[in-house]
């Protein structure tokens, strides 16, 4: 047991996340489709929690790395979806779960803070500090599930406060030091995910929207989108790591903001039509970069097992 956890990367909380968030994203589809992504990801989880009860001295030494340890807050983005796949079965039950999240993830947050950012060092910074700070807006999309948008509200504020912080900072960091060994590249793709997902969050959690606002975030999480995809497609030519992680969620969140804002922009009386065919190609390519990045997760752990 404990050699098979040993395989397991910590990150696969980060296809963890992806899965579960294709699954919402394709539910109008399919709901079957959903169920078995959202299974997967549970597992997924499941796998990582298991790898921390029985292998505590590893988890410690992963979290002593900048990247693992904030790639590792996906778990807590995790769960705060599969508490919305858990409602129509437990009832209640689920909204302690996502509140046992949140607080989760708040509590891991002040943890990197203190052990990272008081130790600042700017070549360490990537794109996976985005997951620490505004991956706390996965609450602004599931807050309507549990009849709390006020907490969503306050997710959705301090998430789009901290992207425009740690956007400066991270952008510094790879113009400065523009020399990343090949197991972190792909991290770089993150960036896809923060705007999308405060804009998905707005679109969620905010009964009066701005038009304007919605547009300009719209713009913003285009613009980021395209330069991670472009990434996405360069780094998709190395060998596998686990940071392949980052082509699943943040290309799945990108999806999910763009269909919304359609959605909310259509009801608006704007001519959105030309956007329909974005939001397909981009559901079509988060779809096929989760799948494949989980199969090659799959592969990895019991290819490894072997050897």
């Amino acid at each position: 047991m404990k050699n098979f956890l040993k395989r397991i990367p910590l990150p696969i909380t980060g296809v963890a996340l992806g899965l579960l968030a294709l699954g919402n994203l394709l539910q109008s589809y399919n709901e079957t489709v959903r169920l078995v992504l959202g299974a997967i990801g549970g597992i997924f989880v499941i796998l990582a929690i298991l790898k921390i009860i029985f292998l505590p001295e590893d988890f410690k030494e992963d979290m002593k790395n900048p990247i693992t340890a904030s790639v590792f807050l996906t778990t807590t983005m995790a769960l705060m979806l599969i508490a919305g796949y858990l409602k129509p079965y437990i009832g209640g039950a689920s909204k302690i779960i996502w509140y046992i999240a949140i607080a989760s993830h708040i509590a891991l947050m002040i943890f990197f803070t203190v052990r990272f950012i008081f130790n600042f060092d700017l070549k360490k910074v990537f794109s996976s500090y985005y997951i620490v700070y505004v991956g706390i807006a996965v609450a602004s999309i599931t807050a309507p599930a549990f009849d709390s948008l006020n907490i969503g509200k306050i997710a959705f504020w301090f998430g789009i406060v901290t992207f425009a912080i740690l956007f400066l900072i991270s952008t510094k960091r790879y113009m400065t030091y523009r020399e990343i060994p090949d197991p972190a590249k792909p991290i770089i793709c993150i960036t896809a995910a923060p705007m999308s997902l405060c804009l998905a969050g707005y679109n969620a959690s905010f009964e009066t929207k701005s038009t304007t606002f919605v547009i300009i975030m719209l713009a913003i999480a285009s613009v980021l989108y395209i330069y991670s995809l472009i990434k996405a497609i360069g780094y998709l030519r190395l060998p596998f790591f686990p940071s392949y992680a980052a082509f699943t969620f943040p290309f799945v969140i990108s999806a999910i903001a763009m269909k919304s804002s359609i959605g909310f922009l259509t009801k608006a009386g704007l001519n959105v039509a030309w956007l329909k065919p974005v939001s397909i190609a981009q559901i079509v390519i988060a779809t096929a970069l989760t799948i494949y990045v989980a199969i090659r997760y799959i592969i990895f752990i019991f290819a490894s097992k072997k050897a």
